[in-house]
């Protein structure tokens, strides 16, 4: 593959090329599912079937009273953020925008330089959350990665070319740290406040856990397999009770490449993603231990959550390998009714598992919480077809492997067990208000047609009852006894996106779809202090054939006791809505606007006229200044 070639595929894409599935040959021999294509769209079509053995779908209660305070808004394909009637949606912060007041100017022209952009905030943010501390509102969010063809313009490839190049983009990469502040009504970054920071893939990072010492994560750097350089590709997120950021790497794979063409991959790396080549960042040109030729343990230390301290710029950032090892989306934390901290945890990989991590110890408020994230155990969910589950543990008795293995290739231990393959599970939120967790399932186009990397079979049923899953669904469990360390727990289907106005099929989506609220591909979810579930695309936004009609990508709201779903943002050409956080008075609502205009689509927003697409996130208010969620 050519880097040319690299310019405008997605990671996804990337993967398939680096290290392609076999195809499956057997689909005939899978176990027909419980939920067969008739009886499947019988329920789709009832809508109030309840919860049982039978039922994918739950009996949705009707609603007392409107619970969203907004009108729906129709899809759009316009290049702007826009919102209901009585909103208002403002830029707050884009990539670029300087954190200090010495920062140099950003010049468009070659798109900064990596001395600016050290000092900047960074390009395609993800998860988000906003901190209070010491009184001032503070704002941790992911940067995902870069555009290449947008940073890079100035460059006949639409590649980094010099090393200012490269380390601009890695640069862009990590977290910003920010403090805010409300002037006149507009919400801004505070420059030069002594809480701003950029964390990037050169910042120094503490690993701890199960994996930390092991031979697997020891360089000839570190000899010691416990000081680490760098974070990079972050999802989604996490927050503690204690205050601290959970910050998950994803698909970290993509930026290693081997000096060596020759070289055997391992297949440990390979179902991880990692090869001979990278997707086109070249971050090995400016520092080897990019190269697996050369550091073959390197990539064994990346793909964690990463616990960050927001109110401590000087504290090292810590990735806490007791959380599993895999492309992480978010990091849900829950503290049980007993006190155990509880984790859930999606692997954003069509084929790959959905776990949950237990502590041994217990939270309490002022008490130590520094072992809380390193010292437990690790589960995967096993999805029946009569409606209910159970988490199995990833112990050395059922995996065969050590304790430090399992953090280290959680994937592998997931297979060992026999876990459910997904349709990628990316976000995870918990019901503020009753034992209750859904997870977005986003789409899978190997379901019933392609093993996942490690060889397990991806079998239509279950909560994955498509094949080919073009467009995603939402489960959700509910933990036996409302305890969160239960083994067992029931599941349905909340939500089944699809397309009405094109199918008639169950690519029409479940009752709860229809022509005025239908989507693509949830990603992003989270739930509002009033237990309103938003749910944030990341999919295809063609508006055409199997997707015409839908617009953009966009932010929709949903009751979970009704069932209903209703439309509240859509967001601006090519882009990917992600990231939400409130203000502490709960009156503005942060969102993010991520990688408009990817693949050359012709987006300038938020500027317009001719102005270069940057990412960043939007203030979103009610005119009347009333609260939000």
């Amino acid at each position: 593959m050519k880097m040319s070639d690299k310019e405008n595929i997605s990671f996804d894409e990337f993967d398939e090329m680096n290290n392609p599935r076999p195809e499956e040959c057997e689909f005939d021999r899978v176990v027909e599912s419980a939920i067969s294509r008739r009886g499947f769209l019988g329920v789709v079509a009832m809508g109030t079937a309840g919860f049982t053995a039978s039922a994918a779908f739950p009996n949705f209660a009707r609603a007392a009273a409107d619970r969203f305070g907004f009108e729906q808004i129709e899809a759009s394909v316009a290049d702007t953020v826009t919102v209901p009637p009585g909103f208002n949606a403002t830029p707050m912060v884009n990539w670029g925008d300087p954190l200090w007041s010495d920062s140099p100017k950003f010049d468009w022209s070659v798109r900064g330089t990596a001395e600016q952009q050290a000092k900047a905030f960074g390009d395609n943010n993800d998860g988000m959350s906003i901190f209070t501390i010491d009184g001032k509102t503070v704002l941790v969010i992911n940067h995902e990665y870069t555009n290449r063809d947008v940073a890079n313009a100035h460059r006949e490839s639409k590649l980094p070319e010099t090393d200012d190049d490269v380390l601009k983009g890695m640069l862009a990469h990590g977290h910003t740290v920010a403090e805010l502040a409300e002037i006149d009504g507009r919400w801004t970054i505070v420059k030069d406040s002594p809480l701003n920071r950029r964390i990037t893939p050169q910042t120094p990072m503490e690993l701890t856990g199960p994996a930390a010492g092991h031979d697997l994560v020891k360089t000839a750097a570190d000899p010691t397999g416990t000081n680490l350089i760098g974070t990079w590709n972050h999802c989604a997120n996490g927050e503690t009770p204690w205050g601290t950021y959970l910050t998950c790497e994803e698909n970290f794979n993509g930026y290693f490449r081997s000096s060596d063409p020759d070289i055997e991959i391992s297949a440990d790396k390979k179902r991880y993603g990692v090869g001979a080549k990278d997707w086109g960042y070249a971050w090995a040109q400016i520092d080897e231990r990019f190269d697996i030729s050369k550091h073959p343990n390197e990539c064994n230390r990346a793909g964690y959550v990463v616990e960050i301290d927001p109110s401590d710029p000087t504290s090292t950032p810590k990735k806490r390998s007791a959380l599993g090892r895999f492309k992480h989306e978010n990091a849900e934390l829950v503290i049980n009714r007993d006190g155990h901290v509880v984790v859930y945890l999606g692997d954003d990989e069509r084929g790959e598992f959905l776990y949950r991590y237990v502590s041994n110890g217990v939270y309490s408020v002022g008490g130590p919480t520094d072992d809380l994230l390193d010292d437990g155990k690790l589960y995967a969910a096993k999805f029946d077809e009569d409606g209910t589950g159970k988490w199995l543990e990833l112990s050395e008795e059922a995996t065969g492997m050590s304790a430090a293995e399992i953090s280290i290739f959680s994937r592998m231990a997931g297979s060992k067990v026999g876990a459910t393959t997904m349709d990628r599970p990316e976000w995870v939120a918990s019901h503020p208000k009753k034992a209750e967790v859904y997870c977005a399932l986003t789409n899978n186009k190997n379901r019933g047609i392609k093993p996942n990397k490690g060889g397990d079979e991806t079998p239509v049923g279950g909560p994955n009852p498509r094949k080919g899953n073009k467009y995603g669904q939402i489960v959700r469990w509910m933990p036996e006894g409302g305890d969160h360390t239960a083994d067992n727990f029931a599941w349905n289907l909340f939500v089944l996106a699809g397309n009405p106005a094109v199918h008639s099929d169950d690519r029409k989506g479940s009752s709860n779809v229809n022509a005025g609220n239908m989507f693509n591909s949830p990603d992003g979810i989270s739930f509002d202090n009033n237990g309103i579930l938003w749910i944030q695309t990341d999919g295809n936004y063609s508006n055409e054939e199997d997707f015409a009609g839908q617009g953009n990508n966009q932010m929709l709201a949903a009751d979970t006791e009704t069932g209903e779903i209703r439309r509240f943002l859509v967001g601006p050409i090519s882009c990917e809505i992600t990231g939400l956080s409130f203000s502490p008075d709960r009156r503005t609502m942060f969102v993010g606007v991520q990688h408009p205009g990817e693949k050359g689509k012709p987006s300038h927003w938020p500027g317009g006229g001719d102005s270069v697409p940057r990412s960043g996130v939007v203030a979103v208010r009610r005119d009347d200044g009333g609260v939000i969620g």
